[in-house]
């Protein structure tokens, strides 16, 4: 296959998956898209096994949702590479749960010992009070203010996942953290 990119082709094919289940047009589209799926994952996952996994995830969901493409909206390599994000996403949440998950097991009888009843009931009532604050915002800065905060995503992901510039990423976050310092109080930096 050429390096150009025959927008047309893969139209097509994306076309006879949704239609027909065209297994052989399945078979293109992966020749295609697996190489430069894998090339991507790399950059974004250390172990191999997770890039690979990227690549089947992501298409299988082409297999799946092809009747969801729409050439009229957009180019086939953009479609199936907004289905390789949203996997990446996905798989970054699981390993940064499985993560979490580890670790908390290693230091678990530490960290036990180390928190009074006192404290954790405290930051409950503390954290509690966040999420009430939070939740008073527009649901347009509540999204960026928990994916940036609670989530612990960058500005430039959630301008991704959000399909959103990154100034008006910037924007909402700014204006949402105006108002929970005033709902907070000023010594809540």
């Amino acid at each position: 296959m050429s390096e150009e990119i025959n927008h047309p082709q893969l139209c097509q094919w994306l076309n006879a998956v949704a239609v027909s289940r065209n297994k052989q047009a399945f078979t293109c589209l992966f020749k295609f898209f697996a190489p430069k799926i894998l090339r991507i994952a790399r950059g974004k996952f250390p172990v191999e096994a997770q890039a690979n996994e990227v690549v089947q995830e992501t298409m299988t969901n082409v297999w799946r949702k092809a009747h969801l493409f729409n050439p009229d909206k957009g180019a086939a390599t953009t479609w199936v590479y907004t289905v390789m994000r949203n996997v990446t996403f996905d798989m970054l949440r699981k390993v940064k749960a499985n993560k979490e998950d580890n670790l908390s097991e290693d230091i678990w009888p530490l960290a036990e010992s180390a928190v009074s009843e006192a404290d954790t009931y405290q930051d409950h009532l503390q954290h509690d009070k966040l999420l009430t604050v939070i939740n008073k915002l527009p649901e347009s800065q509540q999204e960026v203010v928990k994916g940036f905060y609670l989530m612990e995503m960058s500005q430039e992901q959630l301008a991704a996942q959000l399909n959103l510039p990154l100034g008006t990423i910037k924007s909402r976050l700014r204006l949402a953290l105006a108002k929970l310092k005033v709902q907070l109080g000023e010594n809540h930096d």
